[in-house]
């Protein structure tokens, strides 16, 4: 009760002090009458109030309860959409791994004039040399910048087999069978460097440089053989490789040869600036049909310096070929 006194008599006191404040400003009249007569104002009574708000106390023992109304809330429970299974049956082929294939491959074909092509096809190898064994002849060769090589070998035996070596270790080999090499009588000589030795066949005792004399620079053809008309020459192995081991081949076609008559062979060794007062090793190889296949060695002690440009001829080195006319 005491509460609502004091809420009672804080509103006629705001009441009072906005009359208060309107009498002041206008006095007893309306705005726009005469001023009134100043009068003296007494105040009897005041009863001290404060105009501010303020909150009703509630009791100390008042209990709240909040009520909520009985609602039940269902929460789906989280489940994952099925999924089918994914085809794989139609994906397109995953495509080829790039890069080299680092396999060494030899392949070994017989070709007319009991020759063998040899395909070298090793693309981790390119641009390096590579020695080519052939039962004891021996030969350097380096392979092309896309990692290939293309040779045609005289063969030296009817069951001929090729190995490739490569400096690391890594090699292939091949081997074909020359049913033709029995028509054949061939002679080689085989050297390391610049030895400066060179083969030469005078056919049927034709003179230096003059028709059927066959050496490098007139090495004769395949087609002349076939014919059995005179032999040819094949040289070995790249001399412009340092060390390169070289080798030179004549071959005969003494199974068909049209005339009769003896072929002399020679090897002979120019004295160069690279050989001269050096000692030369070497190897001769002979094949006949009636003896099969002999191989000797040689050693040469070259002349001095001052004989460069001057030949020796080995004579007795190889026997000269005996042809029968067939």
């Amino acid at each position: 009760m005491a509460q609502v006194k004091s809420y009672l008599l804080g509103g006629a006191t705001l009441v009072c002090a906005l009359g208060i404040g309107y009498v002041m400003q206008y006095g007893t009249k309306l705005p726009g009458q005469d001023a009134p007569v100043e009068a003296e104002l007494q105040v009897t009574d005041i009863t001290e109030a404060s105009s501010a708000f303020v909150a009703p106390q509630l009791p100390d023992d008042l209990e709240l309860e909040l009520v909520m109304p009985d609602q039940t809330v269902a929460l789906a429970a989280a489940t994952e959409p099925e999924v089918a299974p994914l085809d794989l049956s139609n994906l397109p082929p995953e495509p080829a791994q790039s890069g080299f294939d680092c396999e060494t491959v030899m392949l070994a074909t017989p070709i007319a004039g009991a020759m063998v092509d040899i395909t070298l096809d090793a693309a981790c190898h390119a641009s390096e040399r590579v020695t080519i064994h052939h039962h004891g002849m021996m030969f350097t060769e380096v392979m092309q910048p896309d990692g290939t090589l293309n040779i045609s070998v005289p063969a030296m035996s009817d069951r001929a087999m090729f190995i490739a070596a490569f400096a690391d270790g890594e090699g292939a080999t091949a081997s074909a069978d020359v049913t033709s090499l029995e028509f054949y009588d061939r002679v080689a000589v085989q050297w390391k460097g610049e030895a400066g030795l060179q083969l030469h066949a005078r056919e049927f005792s034709a003179d230096y440089f003059a028709d059927g004399h066959v050496w490098a620079a007139a090495a004769g053809d395949l087609t002349a053989a076939a014919r059995g008309e005179g032999g040819f020459l094949t040289r070995l192995g790249r001399e412009d490789a340092p060390e390169a081991l070289m080798v030179e081949v004549y071959s005969f076609p003494t199974g068909t040869a049209t005339r009769g008559g003896d072929v002399l062979v020679t090897v002979e060794a120019e004295v160069t600036d690279s050989n001269c007062a050096a000692q030369i090793e070497a190897q001769t190889f002979e094949l006949h049909s009636e003896n099969g296949l002999r191989v000797r060695d040689m050693t040469l002690d070259m002349p001095d310096c001052d004989s460069v440009g001057d030949f020796l001829v080995l004579k007795n080195l190889i026997e000269d070929l005996t042809i029968a006319s067939r």
